[in-house]
């Protein structure tokens, strides 16, 4: 895809991936609406924030509208970035912290996608990036309702790829392993040495994926440090 002047929803743009991602984009030429709880410390001429909680499906379709009339319906990049964690023992997480789990993760997701899957449809064109995690092929201990969001999140991006190859649009699922950003700190875990990757070499793949040639297609990107 030629990225020049197309338009972009990123999902979490405010810091860490997300953030990576929409100033890899900006960089591009892309004009992107970040879609955000807290508002971004960043400006750029071509970049528009929008207030939104995607666990709530009101507050999207609010924002979608809120978006389409920035971009004039034209919408041909979405990034499913959006995303949070919590560790815990299975018996020991109280059920309003997994139901927000799957609300935030699977469901927000959910609730952007169907919005933005009709206007791509019309333009015979769009690429779709759902940001997973290597837990959403592996099971980690003390992490089953995240480990269980990223494999929806997996298995949706497969199903999606299905469902809309054949209307020229992409769907690619993205799982990195451990990146520096502040999602360990939210999760609750201790501070680590590891050799962890940046949010800009995500970046990097992302703006990768999206420029290749129509007919070449990555369904997955699984991406690790070399040396954790």
């Amino acid at each position: 895809m030629d990225l020049l002047n197309k338009n972009a929803i990123v999902t979490g743009s405010s810091r860490g991936i997300g953030k990576a991602i929409t100033e890899a984009l900006l960089e591009e030429g892309v004009t992107v609406i970040g879609w955000n709880r807290t508002k971004p410390d960043f400006e750029h001429e071509h970049f528009h924030s929008v207030q939104v909680d995607i666990a709530d499906s009101a507050q999207v379709d609010r924002a979608f509208e809120e978006t389409t009339g920035l971009t004039d319906d034209h919408i041909s990049i979405l990034i499913n970035n959006a995303g949070i964690g919590y560790k815990g023992a299975t018996d020991e997480m109280e059920p309003s912290e997994w139901q927000q789990l799957f609300n935030v993760n699977v469901h927000g997701l959910f609730y952007v996608t169907r919005h933005v899957i009709p206007l791509m449809k019309q333009m015979k064109q769009g690429h779709i990036i759902n940001i997973s995690s290597g837990a959403g092929t592996t099971g980690i201990a003390g992490m089953a309702a995240y480990c269980g969001t990223k494999h929806a999140v997996h298995g949706i991006s497969h199903a999606l790829h299905a469902e809309l190859r054949y209307d020229g649009i992409k769907v690619t699922c993205l799982s990195p392993g451990s990146v520096h950003s502040n999602f360990s700190k939210e999760m609750g875990s201790p501070p680590s040495k590891t050799n962890k990757m940046r949010p800009e070499d995500i970046a990097s793949s992302v703006v990768h994926a999206l420029k290749a040639h129509p007919n070449y297609h990555y369904v997955d990107i699984e991406v690790r440090p070399l040396q954790p």
